[in-house]
């Protein structure tokens, strides 16, 4: 069979000739469209190349991606054994309204796919209609006009007899869209619920640095009335009274401005949430600095990037436009349509139905494209430019899903190496404060060394409550660069839509 070729590493053979069209004038031309006929125009789809090293760098293993989102992603937040979690992943699922749209938006390309479809079938109507009307005097037979009614009752036929596949590839590429959209659906539930477990962890990282300032404020407080008692007892001088002073006022600004910020994430939240911000409450609880973190390391199985949603919505979309170059190829051919109408004509609606008022008309209708000022080669020129775009991007989904993993997995290591130097950090930091209060008591250093000791205390424990946090947040963002969970596959059912409204 004729075929023409697409150039570039990628692209496959078609199985329908070169553009143009001669009238079959043998039996020999005959057998050959009989033959073509059952071809399909444009190239059969070939997932293109992605050169992807052996192995991430962090150790975990690697292969190329493939689409995988017809498995459950699971209630991976769950690893993380926190109620309060579980339950806004629930409020998010349930009223988020970019997920509405998104949702919206797969009914839309599920529509498409069932109007596509329609041109495979036959199209009948009936075309029932009434026309009464008077003849000119000049053009009656009798020299004087004539009144006369006529009804009608057609069922009209028409099909597209699809001998270059333009019906089955616009079909192949709606389906594709589809299948496009639900990954588009899931991307964008994956990319939320992400974005909420991180604003999540944060908010709780804020509850701990804000526990953390009350505790500093309380202990602050106290060494204010000390060194008040002192002052007024004459053991230290005005300046000590003022650095206490100035410490207590600090804790309280600092205090504040966590506020402020815990605020912003919980406004965040509720847009995530889907709910009006004034009345949305997440309770405070701060991080617990021995929280343990999910084991999500190098070691995976790495048929889990497979498991990415936008990998598999640039590869829908990629065979959408494959199916598309199709489309465009047919339109270089003859398109050959059925057309018939039968039903019955009268001019009286009592005889309208008689058998002798019957009335039928059956024949081909044939398009031969001759000169269309090169449209439809600008057409597939399009077809095959934006097939090109797409594989640059399926290649780039891949190469981002490749860094995402990679920097999520040495944001593990390298947070849990500062988060272990940390802790030692704190302990050393609150012996040496511990030191230096028994000192000042005792009258051998001032009332400095104890502001400097404090401050190194409190600086330390804040940053240990956000290395725990950026930790958990870390975590999560692993977790959506693999694509979701892990614990369990199987295919998607009718849940997969939840809950629309």
């Amino acid at each position: 069979m004729p075929h023409r070729k697409r150039t570039g590493p990628d692209r496959v053979s078609g199985t329908v000739g070169a553009p143009g069209f001669r009238p079959v004038r043998s039996a020999a031309g005959l057998i050959l469209t009989l033959i073509l006929a059952a071809c399909t125009a444009g190239p059969e789809y070939r997932r293109p190349e992605v050169a992807v090293p052996a192995s991430f760098r962090e150790g975990a293993p690697w292969k190329p991606a493939e689409p995988a989102d017809h498995l459950l992603k699971g209630r991976w937040w769950e690893v993380f054994a926190d109620g309060q979690l579980d339950e806004l992943m629930e409020r998010v699922a349930a009223a988020n309204q970019d997920l509405k749209a998104s949702l919206a938006r797969v009914d839309q390309a599920r529509a498409a796919v069932r109007v596509s479809g329609a041109g495979r079938y036959p199209e009948v109507d009936l075309d029932p209609s009434v026309e009464r009307k008077r003849t000119a005097d000049a053009l009656a037979s009798g020299g004087s006009g004539e009144t006369s009614t006529t009804l009608r009752m057609p069922l009209n036929l028409a099909y597209e007899v699809d001998l270059w596949g333009r019906v089955r590839r616009s079909v192949q590429a709606a389906g594709s869209d589809y299948q496009a959209s639900r990954a588009d659906y899931g991307n964008l539930m994956l990319t939320l619920q992400a974005e909420a477990a991180r604003n999540y962890f944060a908010l709780r990282a804020l509850d701990a640095e804000i526990d953390i300032l009350g505790q500093t404020l309380e202990l602050r407080g106290r060494n204010l009335d000390l060194v008040r008692s002192l002052f007024e007892n004459g053991q230290v001088g005005r300046l000590d009274l003022a650095r206490a002073e100035t410490e207590l006022a600090n804790a309280r600004a600092d205090a504040s401005a966590l506020e402020r910020l815990r605020a912003s994430r919980q406004n965040t939240l509720a847009v995530l949430a889907g709910e009006p911000a004034p009345g949305f409450q997440i309770s405070g609880r701060p991080l617990d600095p021995e929280t343990p973190l999910p084991d999500v390391t190098p070691g995976l199985p790495s048929t889990l990037l497979e498991r990415r949603p936008d990998i598999a919505a640039a590869e829908r979309r990629l065979m959408a436009d494959n199916a598309r170059i199709g489309v465009a190829e047919a339109a270089f051919f003859p398109s050959i349509s059925l057309t018939g109408s039968a039903g019955y004509s009268s001019d009286q609606l009592s005889s309208l139905f008689q058998w002798g008022n019957r009335t039928w008309a059956l024949g081909p209708f044939v398009s031969l494209p001759i000169l269309d000022g090169g449209r439809n080669r600008a057409a597939r020129d399009l077809a095959e430019a934006r097939w090109t775009e797409s594989v640059a991007n399926y290649r780039q989904a891949v190469l981002a899903a490749f860094a995402e993993v990679e920097g999520s997995l040495s944001d593990l290591r390298t947070l849990q190496t500062q988060a272990r130097a940390q802790r030692q950090a704190l302990a050393s930091a609150r012996r040496a404060a511990d030191l230096t209060n028994k000192r000042y008591r005792a009258g051998l250093v001032s009332y400095l060394d104890v502001v400097i000791s404090e401050r190194t205390v409190l600086a330390n424990e804040l940053l240990a409550v956000r290395v725990l946090g950026q930790r958990l947040q870390a975590t999560v963002t692993l977790i959506k660069a693999l694509g979701g969970g892990w614990e369990e596959e199987r295919p998607l059912g009718a849940a997969e839509r939840g809950k629309k409204s």
